[in-house]
């Protein structure tokens, strides 16, 4: 489970961003308002707290069974800000119409926060207002929220356990030992039912067809949505515009080996008409899908070159990696993240035979270079 992505440093990010294209330029939405992207599809944004200080959120115009209404397309966190900020969203920018169903693109706590508080507000005894979500993600989202113990790299033993058999530094392992209700506090519930959504499954929203694609890497099994009528692509996390999605191994698939997965769902975008329009869950709406997919490839690729550099001149460790992989300070939030990114490409250099690892001797494990 994880809020965070891999910061891109400030130079790349200029190069890569001058070759999209952002329809928009600067607009942003205001927090409580909303801005049309596409003829029934208006984007809103939550704040967060953390160093990526928002999520982009969207209202998808609908009729369901003769009702008219909205689809909510991802939650935010469930604080009181949040909650706040969508009472105003309900007053001000609804055209007095319910919210019908909410879709949720995959269970990180920024997109799933709010999904039960969400299908409360809007349920009656006539109508229940459903939680639309993969069975994968609803299930570990499900799951994490009912424990106290951290899950999937947020903290806790085990997350604390891993990241010393990786080598992280003692001070910041103790500190995350004590980190245990991050998930639940973010997430404190998540609906009962819900509706699957599948890789290739169809969508009615309102007058226009929406197919589903399932991604993997970032998230167990996230589903992003693409209008062709609309020429529109809901994107989740799965294609960010300044920064790289965060794909990251953790305690609970300590072998885990996500960024192939991550690598092969993204170059599956490029099936998709090269100017659509790309809402991402982070940044701004823009085109240039087809060469944003081939930014992320480079820049992986280019850690894969730092990474094997680093590992041809002794045994390294992915708390080792973290100074080549991250150019600036982290802090306990972004090392969890950071260390598991460190630790997915080397599994995926592993995977390649180009690294060899210790096996984990002496409780570290350490990885050189395949000569």
């Amino acid at each position: 489970v994880t809020l965070g992505r891999t910061p891109v440093p400030k130079l790349m990010a200029n190069v890569s961003e001058q070759a999209l294209h952002y329809p928009l330029g600067d607009r942003l939405p205001e927090i409580g308002s909303t801005i049309e992207v596409a003829p029934g599809i208006r984007w809103l944004r939550m704040k967060l707290p953390f160093a990526l200080d928002h999520i982009n959120l969207w209202l998808l115009r609908d009729v369901q069974r003769g009702r008219e209404g909205w689809t909510i397309v991802d939650c935010g966190i469930a604080d009181e800000r949040t909650r706040s900020a969508w009472e105003t969203i309900f007053a001000n920018e609804l055209q007095g119409l319910p919210v019908l169903r909410v879709i949720v693109t995959h269970m990180h706590p920024d997109h799933i926060g709010l999904a039960d508080w969400l299908t409360r507000r809007w349920s009656t005894p006539e109508r229940e207002c459903r939680l639309w979500i993969s069975a994968t993600d609803w299930n570990v989202a499900r799951g994490a929220s009912q424990t106290s113990a951290g899950t999937g790299g947020t903290g806790g033993d085990s997350a604390a356990d891993f990241y010393a058999s990786h080598g992280m530094p003692a001070d910041a392992v103790a500190k995350l030992r004590l980190r245990t209700h991050y998930f639940s506090d973010l997430v404190p519930a998540v609906p009962a039912r819900y509706r699957r959504l599948m890789d290739g499954m169809g969508l009615s929203v309102g007058a226009d067809d929406w197919t589903c694609i399932a991604g993997y890497g970032h998230a167990p099994e996230h589903i992003a949505l693409h209008c062709p009528a609309a020429g529109v692509l809901i994107a989740g996390d799965m294609v960010l515009p300044r920064i790289s999605t965060n794909v990251s191994v953790y305690d609970l698939e300590p072998e885990g080996n996500p960024l192939p997965l991550y690598l092969r769902s993204i170059a599956g975008f490029r099936s998709l008409p090269t100017e659509t329009l790309v809402l991402p869950s982070h940044g701004k709406p823009f085109t240039g899908l087809h060469e944003r997919i081939g930014q992320l490839e480079q820049h992986h690729a280019d850690r894969y070159a730092e990474v094997l550099e680093a590992c041809a001149e002794g045994p390294k460790t992915a708390a080792d990696l973290l100074p080549v992989l991250f150019k600036r300070p982290l802090d306990l939030h972004q090392s969890t993240f950071a260390m598991g990114e460190s630790v997915a490409h080397l599994h995926a250099l592993e995977s390649q035979g180009r690294l060899h690892s210790n096996g984990g001797a002496g409780g570290v494990w350490r990885f050189t270079t395949v000569v």
